[in-house]
């Protein structure tokens, strides 16, 4: 159960700071405001595709690094990986 909180907690935080970089990012690059909703017939495509792209990769990145990094802090405490992780060697 703690896990499960500890791991929710983490990756909502991290899409969070994910999606605010994000958008940082594209009105810096871009000059506008990033598509609100890149999946809506009104979206040019030029604009939905690389948003998507970039959404996607962003989220997936801040995800996997929030998960590792709660995982590492879970074991610190516990003194063993969360259940469903297990070592790779």
């Amino acid at each position: 159960m703690g896990w499960r909180v500890l791991g929710g907690i983490s990756a909502i935080l991290a899409g969070l700071a994910a999606r605010k970089l994000l958008v940082t990012a594209w009105r810096r690059t871009t000059g506008n405001n990033p598509p609100a909703n890149p999946a809506a017939p009104g979206t040019a495509w030029r604009e939905a595709i690389p948003y998507a792209l970039a959404s996607g990769a962003a989220m997936g990145l801040a995800r996997m690094l929030a998960t590792r990094k709660a995982a590492s802090y879970y074991r610190k405490s516990t003194g063993h990986l969360p259940p469903g992780m297990e070592e790779v060697t």
